[in-house]
């Protein structure tokens, strides 16, 4: 009996058609059909045409409508696979993971740096590669892109043009296709730990800041007081602050006690932050931040979007957040 797979599109560069204005999506699911039957022809498959928008134009409310239909479908299915712009995708995959956690399917995003129809195109690999992990049984919400599968809250786009476009962030793959088909190393893929509940209200309020040489910490009050409930600080090295110029420790210090919540992670991708090392990182964790340890910016700015969405006091978001919710923090 085959697989069923649900397969939902939202647009992105797979889907993507010559413009006057340039590549838009506006492929149909019939039309990305036509280029991937002899890989559908393994499953049952149905489509469900959610969007049809450049990655770049996905927000928060489009990752919460995308929560909402997969948990509306997921006990119809074996397995779900999105198709999904590649500007954004990390992002999305990081947030869906947290809105549906324990889901007890796979529920798999890919895109591609080509559209679908270029006859050079990495779609095609791509698509059956999401579909073949579809299928696998593992549970969990992962992206596959250039035969690697990722943990959806590990992922992370570092190259803009090469079709290995997406690594893991301080985890190893969770799944890899190679002469062998497709193995997925089940002992890297985190358990389920009870039903899968809906939890997809998410605060938008949040921003993210890279530090630069000369940094001037008067950005924190003006954020503060343009309603912004969480910042993420891109620090240097190990999660360094500037210490010689005390108004920065200062400024940040007030909105922190003003209720602002601030997390500091390294501005390097890999091997993560620690603040307790140096002086500069020692300060700011006197200052009342929170460190952001080995998870990725975009695991970080998802995970502080879904527990300032949910009904929970200053000390309970702080103790979740270090909390291993769906394999973003080790």
């Amino acid at each position: 009996m085959k697989k069923k797979i649900l397969i939902i599109t939202t647009g992105g560069t797979l889907a993507c058609v010559k413009s006057d204005n340039g590549l838009q999506p506006g492929m149909s699911s019939e039309e990305i059909l036509s280029y991937i039957t002899d890989i559908t022809e393994f499953y049952e498959v149905d489509f469900y045409e959610l969007f049809q928008l450049d990655s770049a134009n996905i927000h928060p409310e489009n990752w919460e409508k995308m929560a909402q239909v997969i948990y509306e479908k997921y006990n119809d299915y074996d397995g779900i696979v999105i198709f999904h712009g590649t500007d954004t995708m990390a992002y999305t995959s990081s947030a869906l993971a947290f809105m549906l956690q324990n889901i007890p399917i796979p529920v798999v995003l890919t895109g591609s740096q080509l559209s679908i129809a270029n006859p050079l195109a990495d779609a095609v690999e791509n698509c059956r590669c999401a579909i073949h992990m579809a299928g696998s049984g593992a549970a969990g919400v992962f992206l596959a892109f250039d035969r690697k599968i990722m943990l959806g809250t590990r992922a992370c786009k570092v190259r803009t043009r090469s079709f290995h476009a997406f690594e893991s962030i301080n985890y190893p793959y969770v799944g890899e296709v190679d002469s062998r088909g497709l193995e997925v190393y089940e002992n890297r893929i985190p358990p389920l730990k009870g039903p899968c509940r809906l939890k997809n209200h998410l605060e938008k309020k949040i921003f993210l800041i890279k530090l630069v040489p000369g940094f001037d910490g008067r950005i924190f009050q003006m954020l503060h007081e343009s309603g912004y409930k969480a910042l993420i600080i891109e620090a240097f090295g190990m999660g360094g602050i500037p210490t010689m110029s005390p108004e920065v420790l200062d400024d940040l210090r007030d909105v922190i006690e003003k209720g602002m919540l601030v997390v500091v992670k390294s501005q390097c991708l890999y091997e993560g932050s620690n603040l307790s090392v140096y002086e500069t990182g020692q300060e700011a964790l006197k200052a009342g931040v929170l460190q952001g340890y080995d998870m990725s910016t975009e695991a970080i700015v998802t995970k502080l979007m879904w527990l300032l969405g949910q009904d929970l006091s200053r000390k309970e978001t702080e103790e979740m957040f270090y909390k291993n919710l769906a394999g973003e923090i080790r």
